[in-house]
């Protein structure tokens, strides 16, 4: 068993462009605007936290996950949005 601090990432980091695009064809939407950094900002500042964590890219693997044989369910992240869309619509559905 690991123990300690651990990394929640994917095995298989992708680029952001790379992930919007998955999630939007989860979603079915076509086409996706650019959020300019001047917007990531102000809405950053709203959600009290910082723009970096959006605008610097960081390559995070779960080293000591996969130390430790973990099994991702979805260690691509085409299937693991095609499951996340599915189970939020299913909740919009129950929720009505």
């Amino acid at each position: 068993m690991t123990a300690g601090i651990v990394n929640l990432a994917s095995p298989n980091p992708l680029p952001n462009a790379d992930f919007m695009r998955g999630l939007r064809q989860a979603l079915g939407i076509g086409v996706g605007l650019p959020a300019p950094s001047w917007l990531i900002e102000i809405g950053a500042f709203f959600l009290r936290t910082e723009s970096e964590l959006v605008l610097k890219s960081r390559r995070v693997i779960p080293g000591r996950l996969q130390a430790a044989a973990f099994e991702f369910h979805y260690p691509e992240w085409q299937s693991a949005a095609k499951d996340l869309v599915k189970r939020w619509r299913m909740a919009q559905v129950e929720s009505r």
